[in-house]
């Protein structure tokens, strides 16, 4: 599996998309440098390092290109238009599948890093309703802080306090919440806490990469009759 990756120094726990330990498969990842805010708004500057990235993971003979920011999401049409093999960049890509699961009055909690950049117009391009979904940015937590302003210092225990706080409260006081759906790459170390905390189930990356991969790299089915 190829992965899209942003250069950034903070610590990557396992579980984390850009921690190659998340996975039971072998990954390549291709970095590309930016500054997060530009991508969390789609900045057009940035489609020609990011079309580049896919290039080069193409030339390689990859089977299918994913991405390690749900604001990748911004240009999920034009990098699948620019190479041959399948394109997963986002998270959210997920919504619709999830959103045929749940009863017609469910919404789906997502956990965004940055709510402004999570507009209509970004839902849509993962052919995804923001009337279907509670989003609710984490970007602001001070726990947070270090993976959204690239810091040295993670308190994972904290963070993992904070996002499990931020979900209970949805759940509160929006008792329509069918599942939740974790935006961020850095969030899936957490998704276990938030489904025994909550009862929900917890969609994010890690569940679409592995079902890409399910896909692509077919095995045998072996047992008894």
């Amino acid at each position: 599996m190829r992965i899209i990756t942003i250069d950034f120094n903070y610590v990557k726990l396992p579980g984390n998309v850009a921690n190659a330990t998340t996975f039971s498969f072998p990954v390549v990842y291709e970095d590309i440098v930016l500054e997060i805010e530009d991508l969390f708004h789609g900045e057009e500057k940035l489609l020609g390092m990011v079309i580049e990235a896919a290039k080069k993971l193409e030339k390689k003979g990859v089977r299918a290109i994913v991405g390690a920011c749900g604001y990748f999401n911004h240009f999920q049409e034009q990098v699948r238009d620019a190479v041959a093999v399948p394109v997963y960049l986002s998270s959210v890509l997920q919504i619709p599948l999830i959103k045929m699961g749940l009863k017609p009055d469910q919404k789906i909690a997502v956990l965004v890093a940055d709510g402004e950049g999570a507009s209509v117009d970004f839902f849509a391009k993962a052919n995804a309703s923001i009337s279907d979904c509670i989003v609710k940015e984490i970007g602001s937590l001070d726990s947070f802080a270090p993976i959204r302003y690239n810091k040295p210092f993670l308190d994972n225990g904290r963070l993992k306090s904070d996002l499990v706080a931020v979900v209970q409260d949805l759940q509160a006081n929006h008792p329509e919440i069918g599942v939740i759906l974790l935006e961020c790459s850095d969030l899936p170390p957490y998704a276990a806490a938030l489904h025994r905390e909550t009862g929900l189930p917890v969609f994010d990356f890690t569940t679409l990469i592995n079902w890409v991969h399910s896909a692509v790299v077919r095995r045998e089915f072996y047992g008894y009759m």
